[in-house]
């Protein structure tokens, strides 16, 4: 590690792997990935932890491979936290400027209103996104610090969580020792590996399709708008090949890795491969375009469910830059096509960009989630705005809100 830097760890905690990795953050802002861990996920379902010893178990083999690679000790994370429960609200907060001049103390008041939304108590917001600030009905403003002003306004979006998935995913780090930085959402990270800073202006919608759940985040205006996730996956597809060809699961996902293909038409009919059989039977050669005719209509209806939520969030219209689909299950062959086809609108496959260090390793969708956690970590070593307290009580929360409102007061 070198003088003057600092070491970041993303922790991508999926339904069908989990990963970490680890960038050190240089003095002049760049990341350099030294390190990386991989296990096989065994204690969640779509996103949700299920078994926490099994989870435990796989979150430890994962660090102790980055911890060897990086030749470092891991004692914090950031971790990436997807699945159902996952909801997303915009919301608007105002608030009066106090000295006609926008301090830091009106933008935090501002954000603290436009977050003061009822939500059930088994729910807890893990994000309040900034999309836009509003002064004296100027509109379009980022950055409002400074400006001149009677009246504050602030469009954001909450993303909210059911409390006991993300306190699982916490207790799971910290049965291996590890302190969480923060919970981030897993298409919030995936988009700032992946996405460009002209594609969020233009308005894009990227599509994080993992093991057990599709994440789906919109950005217009170079602000997130919408976020959704959908409980069908890679997952699915491999259970119908599974069934189809009647192999065990394993094989299964082996073949979708090796030889699958998302359009059958873009498959040689002559093309013959494999298929391990079931109680021990001989394999059989089948045509490759059998196993790619099973799986495009899976893939079909991941990017029509797609194209539902996209046209259900309103921001259909402003999607000048068109889609871009990234996570593991999107390295299969013909993705990108098919996704063009049912979606309507350009796609690409998106990788990890905007690091050093081992950039061959991980310029994969595979690991978009982590990469996007560290890139996350690294814009918030010294601002962490709305932090994930596990020891915090509802008791601490009132005190700490009605110190607040009394500093604001007098």
């Amino acid at each position: 590690m070198s003088k003057g830097s600092e070491l970041v760890v993303g922790l991508d905690i999926g339904t069908t792997k989990i990963c970490a990795v680890v960038g050190e953050v240089q003095t002049d802002g760049n990341v350099d990935i030294i390190g990386i861990g991989t296990s096989p996920s065994r204690g969640l379902r779509r996103g949700v932890v299920i078994n926490i010893e099994s989870t435990v178990s796989s979150i430890k083999r994962a660090i102790e491979e980055a911890e060897m690679m990086a030749g470092c000790e891991i004692k914090c994370c950031y971790i990436g936290i997807a699945g159902g429960h996952i909801k997303g609200i915009n919301s608007h907060g105002i608030v009066a400027v106090k000295e006609k001049e926008i301090r830091e103390d009106d933008i935090r008041r501002v954000i603290e209103a436009a977050r003061a939304v009822v939500i059930p108590l088994d729910r807890e917001v893990i994000h309040v996104l900034p999309q836009e600030f509003i002064v004296d009905n100027q509109d379009g403003i980022k950055e409002p610090l400074g400006m001149s002003g009677m009246r504050l306004e602030a469009k954001v979006h909450l993303v909210t969580a059911a409390c006991s998935s993300a306190q699982n995913l916490i207790k799971c780090a910290n049965q291996t020792g590890l302190d969480v930085a923060d919970l981030v959402l897993q298409p919030l990270a995936s988009a700032m590996a992946v996405l460009a800073d002209d594609e969020k202006d233009l308005g894009v919608v990227l599509v994080d399709i993992g093991g057990g759940t599709t994440d789906i985040a919109v950005f217009a205006n170079g602000s997130i708008v919408h976020t959704s996730v959908l409980a069908l996956a890679g997952n699915h597809i491999t259970n119908d090949i599974a069934i189809g060809l009647r192999t065990p699961a394993p094989e299964a996902e082996r073949l979708k890795i090796k030889h699958g293909c998302a359009m059958a038409s873009m498959v040689d009919k002559d093309e013959m491969i494999e298929v391990p059989s079931v109680g021990g039977r001989s394999p059989r050669n089948l045509s490759r375009q059998i196993l790619c005719e099973i799986i495009e209509p899976r893939v079909e209806e991941i990017f029509g469910l797609v194209k539902r939520e996209i046209q259900r969030s309103g921001y259909e219209e402003l999607l000048a830059s068109g889609a871009v689909i990234t996570g593991g299950s999107t390295i299969m062959e013909g993705m990108p096509e098919l996704a063009e086809d049912v979606l309507g609108m350009p796609v690409r496959r998106g990788v990890p960009e905007k690091v050093q260090g081992l950039v061959d390793v991980v310029r994969s969708p595979v690991y978009a989630t982590g990469v996007g956690l560290v890139h996350y970590g690294r814009g918030h070593l010294n601002n962490r705005f709305f932090p994930i307290r596990p020891d915090r009580n509802l008791y601490k929360r009132i005190k700490e809100r009605m110190k607040t409102w009394m500093q604001d007061f007098f």
